[in-house]
């Protein structure tokens, strides 16, 4: 990444990026002035936050139907139903986290992955990123994760660009954001879960989305693990051409969820839901 005294705002200014950012903006403003958000916002957001879970779900290894998700009271304590639960747990954790995340991006990400984990008091790996010689222990996808002495020179790194605030869109910082832990997988476990949280978190901040209803978990889950992979090596890769690519990649999912919303309003309008 750049050394420029705004790397965020340097990324903004990769070729196509600003086509990308201007095309979110615009998603984002339509579904924002759909007539049912006027009355049933509220609405909107939870169905949002419902379908995001779900796709965050999804893309973690639980590809469950949204009405099962929507019909399920008990997740247990291990395989898909645990990955279910704690999507959903982090997602809904992650609305209430916004003004930590602007005093300690570090503290809500360790926030996260205990929730995500359920508490789990019995894992000292729970709520801290991964010590030296400890594994990742989910699936991994895209490129292999750095040792835990990089992890956390680059978590400390990242915090401070994001606590040094930027005049760059929120896509592009949600993007790093998001790009940058998966990269990193700074946990034993739930990384992908907790990079997604982050990525919305950062979405809702921003004021780019300030009612969460635009879930761009639902469009990486559309857009699929594949195509993710590919845009993150596109991210690790660290050239100009790849970070637009993840950038973009981002922005893609955010307009997907953008559509996603709109059917919801649309269905709302016609009284179907």
């Amino acid at each position: 990444m750049s050394t420029s005294a705004d790397p965020l705002a340097t990324l903004a200014a990769l070729p196509g990026v600003a086509e990308s950012v201007e095309a979110v903006r615009t998603a984002v403003d339509r579904v924002y002035g759909h007539r049912v958000m006027r009355r049933r916002s509220n609405e909107v957001t939870s169905e949002a936050a419902l379908r995001g879970a779900r796709g965050s779900a999804a893309l973690a290894g639980a590809d469950w139907a949204l009405e099962e998700v929507r019909r399920r009271t008990d997740f247990g304590d291990e395989g898909e139903p645990h990955t279910v639960g704690a999507a959903l747990r982090v997602t809904a954790e992650a609305g209430q986290l916004l003004s930590v995340w602007r005093q300690s991006p570090l503290r809500v990400l360790a926030r996260l992955h205990l929730v995500a984990a359920g508490g789990a008091d019995d894992d000292d790996r729970v709520g801290r990123p991964r010590l030296a010689g400890e594994p990742v222990q989910e699936q991994l996808v895209g490129p292999e994760p750095p040792d835990a002495d990089e992890v956390a020179g680059r978590l400390d790194g990242l915090a401070r660009l994001l606590l040094a605030g930027s005049e760059a869109p929120a896509l592009v910082t949600a993007a790093v954001v998001h790009g940058e832990l998966l990269a990193l997988r700074p946990f034993a476990s739930y990384n992908g879960l907790v990079a997604r949280a982050a990525e919305r978190i950062v979405l809702v901040g921003s004021g780019l989305d300030p009612k969460s209803i635009c879930p761009a978990e639902v469009g990486h889950a559309e857009q699929g693990a594949a195509v993710c992979v590919a845009g993150l090596e596109g991210y690790v890769s660290g050239t100009p051409e790849g970070m637009a690519a993840w950038i973009a990649h981002c922005g893609r999912s955010v307009e997907l969820g953008v559509r996603e919303s709109t059917a919801v309003c649309e269905a709302m309008q016609r009284g179907a839901a």
